[in-house]
């Protein structure tokens, strides 16, 4: 049995999908039905594949008898999430080595990270680099000599375009190996603290790298509750690593054995074996479902409202913002995160993690139970992994140990999940309702529009802003200049709703899913450069984003306006601008997902 809302989601996303789906596992089967494909190829391939390995490993991959598991991976020395990925090929390849089977790593992807591109010029790239990933994810596994695939990656954009990638080599079983999460560090709320001090002028900006020093200190993902552990919870709940291993802490024992884990048991599982079990089969409508569900019960980020829809269709599935909106009526808030509440993702692995989580929305009927995950089944996923005398076991997760941060049994924080659709005549947009106080989500007021965030924080500066404010931030969509986070406004707007200002942000551009306590409807459809209402707005227009009500409109009259002028090239000089010209043409709207990869 399951929740009826949830039965009618999952199963109208399969009829409207019906033509697409049969088309992708048609393309998977054709792929699957030439059998090891390391076999097909002739011989002056195979000596190129395998001409910098070293006897043994040449050996066992030139034994067709044997599985060769492709990696690709995100590894770079710069970016704490990325960096523990450094010595896994070797890990995975040991592994593998003691079962006689083999690994290769098929290619590397990019890994831009947010957090260092705020508000510079990188950051216009950002959404852009999911294609870009997914591609050269694609690209790496075609060299067709791989029996299955491990993928590492785990932050912002990287973990679903290499997701969107592999889907392209659907008949391969496929599973990513997570890093897990640095330590904690400073907390939350004096991060934003002295982020809103500096924004006020109040501390210099020695005293801000101090902190954000003390907050991004070591190897491993950030620990609030953005994009990055978004991936990893949503992911796993889709059934797409080991059970319990989103979040287990990088360069520990029990990290090590996981990952040793998954190689093993992925090379059980290639064509021909009665374990077989392809991404195409695990990766379907009731997949996709389970990972909205965890999504919406985490209050995770907001961008995945945008990811989910390029990775469903990816996989033949067609998933709209309908979908989401009405997941989001039943599923309750059972986790609290920040920005969804003060405590970290480390004390969420202590609380009971990810199997904690799935089995309160298991008890709730809230779960598609009989998904095929990657490993085992679905039932595995509410069980926890430990080391017992040095060997891996997972014991089946108990009570919340930790309530203000997970749920107990019967407990809720809110009714209704983490992301809501909004509607109204300046279109539909999404916001993170589980990190606005209930007193902050009704807001009317007049609007200042902007075409940059840059801008608003000059006019804060220089002490414009100081009133009830909507501030509207326009041709940020994603084929305006690539959709960039918008970031450095919630510090500004902090401020003013300190200062007892009622404020909200509407955009057609995006947010971290560090994004809190700010109303803000983003990623607003049509966008403007696409003739959306956000275009005819001018300052002193009344607004109203109501949160609770789904509601996002425009007060005053917008009859016979004209959009304003805008120079998008004057607003994208510099390195990026060709490659937007490409984005341009070729991608539609947020709600479409955002993707050229198809």
């Amino acid at each position: 049995m399951i929740h009826p809302i949830i039965a009618q989601v999952t199963a109208r996303i399969r009829e409207r999908s019906q033509e697409r789906r049969a088309a992708y596992l048609a393309r998977v089967e054709q792929m699957a039905a030439t059998g090891k494909t390391r076999a097909a190829l002739a011989c002056g391939n195979l000596a190129h594949a395998v001409a910098a390995c070293g006897n043994d490993e040449k050996g066992r991959i030139l034994d067709m008898t044997r599985a060769n598991v492709g990696i690709v991976t995100a590894y770079n020395d710069m970016l704490s999430a990325h960096q523990p990925y450094q010595g896994y090929p070797d890990i995975i390849k040991a592994a593998l080595a003691e079962l006689g089977h083999s690994a290769q790593v098929a290619g590397g992807v990019p890994a831009m990270c947010d957090g260092v591109t705020q508000g510079q010029p990188g950051m216009d790239m950002s959404l852009f680099s999911r294609d870009l990933i997914a591609q050269a994810t694609a690209l790496s596994l075609s060299h067709n000599t791989f029996d299955a695939t491990l993928l590492l990656g785990v932050c912002d954009k990287i973990a679903p375009g290499q997701l969107m990638g592999a889907l392209s080599h659907g008949h391969l079983p496929t599973a990513f190996v997570p890093a897990g999460p640095m330590a904690s560090g400073i907390s939350n709320d004096e991060k934003v603290k002295v982020r809103q001090q500096y924004a006020a002028g109040e501390v210099g900006r020695d005293a801000l790298l101090q902190m954000e020093c003390g907050a991004y200190h070591a190897p491993g993902t950030c620990t609030f509750y953005g994009t990055a552990n978004t991936n990893q919870l949503v992911f796993e709940a889709m059934g797409l690593m080991l059970p319990g291993s989103a979040f287990v802490h990088p360069h520990s024992e029990l990290r090590h054995a996981l990952t040793r884990e998954a190689a093993q048991r992925i090379s059980a599982m290639v064509g021909g074996s009665s374990q077989f079990r392809p991404l195409a089969e695990v990766l379907d409508e009731r997949s996709l479902v389970n990972g909205l569900v965890a999504l919406l019960a985490s209050g995770g980020s907001t961008n995945h409202s945008i990811h989910m829809v390029a990775i469903a269709r990816q996989a033949g599935l067609i998933m709209t913002w309908d979908d989401l909106s009405d997941l989001s009526d039943v599923v309750p808030l059972l986790v609290r995160m920040y920005p969804n509440g003060p405590a970290d993702v480390n004390a969420f692995e202590e609380a009971g993690s990810v199997p904690g989580l799935l089995r309160r929305l298991a008890e709730q009927k809230l779960l598609h139970m009989d998904a095929t995950p990657v490993f085992g089944t679905m039932a595995d996923y509410l069980k926890r992994p430990h080391l017992e005398n040095g060997k891996l076991v997972w014991e089946t997760v108990g009570e919340s140990s930790n309530p203000d941060v997970l749920a107990l049994s019967g407990a809720q924080f809110q009714v209704s999940g983490g992301t809501k659709v909004l509607e109204g005549n300046l279109g539909r947009a999404v916001i993170k309702v589980s990190a606005v106080a209930p007193e902050y989500r009704l807001v009317e007021a007049p609007a200042r529009v902007f075409s940059s965030q840059h801008a608003v924080e000059a006019a804060y500066k220089a002490g414009e802003l100081n009133q009830d404010a909507i501030i509207v931030v326009r041709h940020n969509g994603p084929a305006a200049n690539g959709m960039p986070e918008l970031h450095k406004l919630m510090p500004v707007l902090g401020n003013l709703q300190k200062a007892g200002h009622k404020v909200a942000l509407v955009t057609d551009g995006r947010l971290s899913g560090a994004s809190g306590k700010i109303p803000a409807a983003i990623h607003v459809t049509p966008e403007a450069l696409h003739g959306g209402a956000i275009g005819l707005l001018r300052d002193g227009d009344l607004l109203r984003l109501d949160a609770d009500q789904g509601s996002l409109m425009c007060l005053s009259d917008l009859t016979g306006r004209e959009p304003a002028a805008i120079d998008l090239r004057a607003e994208q000089e510099g390195w990026g601008r060709e490659l937007f010209g490409v984005m341009r043409r070729a991608v539609s709207s947020a709600e479409c997902g955002a993707t050229i990869f198809e």
